[in-house]
C-alpha cells in the first residue's frame, strides 16, 4: 500500500484567530506569531470570535479557556461543530490533566499552559498548521469536499476527528488499540500511524492472532531456538525480533490464548522476551499496536482477557465507527472503488445510478468498508454499461432480510374492477411500517432509522410527511 499523506496550508497563507478576553495576551501573541511569518487576526470574547470565523478564512484557532460568556471549551465545541477541519489549541492559567482531557477529547489539538514557553508555542503551532488535513474536492463533485489519511477517506465529522489525533500520537511510544468491527479498516489505520511517525522507514510487521494455530502462535512471534520442537532444524527469530526499531500490529488480539498473554506483557513492560526453547533474553524496541473486533473491557471481566495486560494496551484508544453510522461517506468510497476497479479490470465504468446508489444507502453494511469495496468490485465484473445499476450490486441476501421479518399478505390489496389508489394504499404502508419502528425502538428515531434501513435525514422526512 503507498501511504499518501495530505500537508496542511503553508506558513505564508496560514491566518490565525487569537481568542482571549485579555488584551495583552492578544497582544503578544499577535506580534510573536507575525514575526514567524502567519497572518493574525484576534477577538476578545467567544461571540467575537464566531463572528471573526465567519468573514475570515482562519487555518488555526488559539483560544483562552476562561472567558466570560462563551468560554474556550464551549468555543472549541462550536468550532468543531462548524469546521471540523480546523485545529483549536487551548491556553490557560488553569491547567489541570482533567481539564487537559476533556479539551482533547472535544477534538482539541493542543493544550498549553501560561505563562508561555516562546518554543513551545512555535512548535504546537507549526505542528498543527502542517499535520492539518487538507480538504480535497473530487473530480466528479468538486463541491462535496473531502479529507484523506493514507489510503481512507471520509467526510465524517467522526472520522475526521480520528485523522486529526493521528499525527499528534505517530510519533509517540505509547501503545496504541484500535477497536472496531470487522471491515471498518484497522489495518489502515495501524499502516497510517506508522507511517507518519518517527518509525516510518522501520519495519511494520502484521500478526494475524486469529489466523495463526494456537501451537504455532508463540513460536511465530517469539521465535524458537534449534531444537525447541519436532521439526525445529534452526534458529527462527520470530516476527517481535523482525520488527525491532518498527512498529509490530497484532490484530484480533482479543483471540490471544492467556499463556501468550503473559509473554506479550513481558515484552511491553521490559522491552524483552526468551525464544521458544531459549535461555537468553531478546531486546526488542517495538511500536504495538494492536486491535480487535471485541470489547475487551467484557473479555477481562469475563476472566478471558488479563486485566494488566489490556491498560498496557490501551493506552491510546482509537475507535474506527461503523459504516451505517457515517453514512455520509457513502458516495465518497462508491467513487474511489468505482475508479481502482474499474482501472485494474480495464473497464470503462464512469458512475453509478441514483437508484443504485439509493440501494447502497439503504443498505445496514455488517461488513462495513470491505463490504462496500467487494460489492463495489463485483458490480464492476458484472456491468456490461458504464454506469454501474441496482442488478449489478448483487445484494439478494439484503432484500431477504429486509422481507423475512414482514408478513406481506396482511398488505395484500384486493384490485377490483375500479381499480386502486397506489399511492394512497403504499402510503399506508409506510406510516404503519414507520410506527412500528418507532414503537419497537421506544421513540428512538437513529435506532427507528437504522431498522427501515433508512439514512436519518430520509426517516425524518417522512416522519413530516406523515405527520408522526
Amino acid at each position: 500500500m503507498r501511504a499518501e499523506y495530505l500537508e496542511g496550508p503553508t506558513v505564508s497563507r496560514a491566518n490565525i484567530l487569537i481568542v482571549d478576553d485579555d488584551q495583552s495576551i492578544r497582544e503578544f501573541l499577535e506580534i510573536l506569531l507575525e514575526k514567524e511569518g502567519y497572518h493574525v487576526c484576534s477577538a476578545g470574547s467567544g461571540e467575537e470570535a464566531i463572528q471573526s470565523m465567519r468573514k475570515e478564512d482562519i487555518s488555526l484557532v488559539i483560544t483562552d479557556v476562561r472567558m466570560p460568556g462563551i468560554d474556550g471549551v464551549t468555543l472549541l465545541k462550536r468550532i468543531k461543530a462548524s469546521h471540523p477541519d480546523i485545529p483549536v489549541i487551548l491556553i490557560t492559567a488553569f491547567a489541570s490533566m482533567d481539564s487537559a482531557v476533556a479539551a482533547m477529547k472535544e477534538g482539541a489539538w493542543d493544550y498549553i499552559t501560561k505563562p508561555f514557553q516562546i518554543k513551545e508555542i512555535r512548535e504546537v503551532v507549526a505542528k498543527a498548521l502542517e499535520k492539518r488535513p487538507k480538504p480535497l474536492s473530487l473530480d466528479r463533485d468538486p463541491v462535496n469536499k473531502v479529507y484523506r489519511l493514507g489510503d481512507m477517506l471520509s467526510k465524517s465529522p467522526s472520522m475526521l476527528k480520528i485523522f486529526q489525533l493521528v499525527p499528534r500520537i505517530a510519533s509517540s511510544p505509547s501503545s496504541v488499540l484500535i477497536s472496531g468491527e470487522s471491515g471498518t479498516g484497522k489495518e489502515l489505520m495501524a499502516r497510517s500511524i506508522h507511517h507518519l511517525g518517527v518509525r516510518r522507514d522501520r519495519p511494520f510487521v502484521i500478526v494475524n492472532c486469529a489466523g495463526i494455530p494456537e501451537t504455532l502462535l508463540e513460536s511465530e512471534m517469539f521465535g524458537h531456538s534449534k531444537g525447541a520442537f519436532t521439526g525445529a532444524n534452526h534458529r527462527k527469530p520470530g516476527l517481535f525480533a523482525m520488527a525491532d526499531q518498527g512498529t509490530i500490529f497484532l490484530d484480533e488480539i482479543g483471540e490471544l490464548p492467556m499463556a501468550l498473554q503473559a509473554k506479550l506483557l513481558r515484552v511491553v513492560q521490559e522491552k524483552s522476551f526468551i525464544p521458544l526453547g531459549g535461555t537468553e533474553e531478546v531486546k526488542v524496541d517495538v511500536r504495538i499496536i494492536t486491535a480487535t473486533n471485541r470489547d475487551l473491557e467484557k473479555e477481562v471481566m469475563a476472566g478471558r482477557f488479563r486485566e494488566d495486560l489490556y491498560y498496557r494496551l490501551d493506552v491510546i484508544h482509537i475507535h474506527m465507527p461503523p459504516l451505517r453510522e457515517r453514512p455520509e461517506d457513502i458516495p465518497i468510497l462508491v467513487q474511489y472503488f468505482l475508479d481502482r476497479y474499474s482501472r485494474d479490470q480495464n473497464k470503462d465504468v464512469q458512475g453509478i445510478s441514483s437508484y443504485a446508489m439509493e440501494v447502497l444507502q439503504r443498505y445496514p453494511f455488517p461488513g462495513n468498508v470491505r463490504e462496500l469495496e467487494n460489492i463495489i468490485e463485483r458490480g464492476v465484473a458484472l456491468s456490461t454499461s458504464n454506469l454501474l445499476l441496482p442488478e449489478s450490486l448483487s445484494l439478494a441476501k439484503f432484500k431477504e432480510q429486509k422481507t423475512s421479518g414482514i408478513d406481506l399478505s396482511c398488505f395484500e390489496p384486493r384490485l377490483g374492477p375500479e381499480g386502486i389508489d397506489l399511492d394512497r394504499f403504499l402510503g399506508r404502508i409506510e406510516k404503519k411500517l414507520l410506527s412500528m419502528a418507532l414503537e419497537r425502538t421506544n421513540g428512538i428515531k437513529t435506532e427507528a432509522a437504522h431498522l427501515l434501513g433508512l439514512n436519518f435525514r430520509s426517516f425524518r422526512y417522512r416522519l413530516a410527511k406523515y405527520d408522526l
